[in-house]
């Protein structure tokens, strides 16, 4: 016997993989609906037993239940036991799937660049420093707008929000609908003169 065993996985393919994800999967949700189907059971025998009143019944609807929820348990194991090798291929398919991509990044002209490390990184703190340059100079400009504008006062006469503007704005924050007549109009305006 030769003493080297061979790789599995050499010639492992992402469409097996795929599939048997969509296998399991299939599995997992025809577990997942039995389930259901036997905690419906149990809740409709639960609704019987509260409303019988015989005790001999209601000792077996409890049995009844009883057994549900041995087999709701085994099948909710089941389905764990499954989910868990689903994430597993799930894996196994993403690692196929970045081997595949880094092959296929690998290949690109540009990798050539990258694989000369001395120059790329002179290239690199090359472009540091311009943009450190680039940066300090921005900087130091917007550091004069800062003084300049801070030296500025805008004239209240212009900008300035007067006792009659805070009057007239606190006609949005009240609750009450706008007059709709012209009297009522001319009673605000003259309290707004007041």
């Amino acid at each position: 016997m030769w003493p080297f065993k061979k790789n599995k996985f050499k010639k492992l393919k992402r469409e097996e993989v795929v599939d048997a994800i969509i296998e399991l999967d299939n599995r997992e949700q025809a577990l997942e609906e039995q389930i259901i189907q036997k905690s419906r059971e149990e809740q409709a025998l639960l609704e019987k037993g509260k409303v019988e009143k015989n005790r001999d019944i209601r000792l077996l609807y409890a049995k009844k239940i009883e057994a549900l929820k041995k087999d709701r348990q085994t099948l909710v194991q089941r389905s764990l036991y499954l989910l868990y090798n689903l994430q597993l291929l799930k894996k196994l398919k993403d690692a196929l799937d970045d081997k595949d991509f880094i092959k296929a990044a690998s290949d690109v002209s540009l990798q050539d660049l990258l694989s000369d490390q001395k120059n790329l990184a002179k290239f690199l703190n090359g472009a540091l420093q311009t943009k450190v340059k680039s940066e300090e100079i921005m900087t130091s400009a917007d550091d004069v707008f800062n003084e300049v504008n801070a030296s500025y006062t805008p004239d209240d006469k212009i900008y300035g929000v007067n006792e009659s503007d805070d009057q007239l704005l606190a006609m949005f924050e009240e609750s009450d609908d706008l007059p709709n007549s012209s009297s009522d109009m001319k009673e605000e305006s003259q309290d707004v003169n007041i």
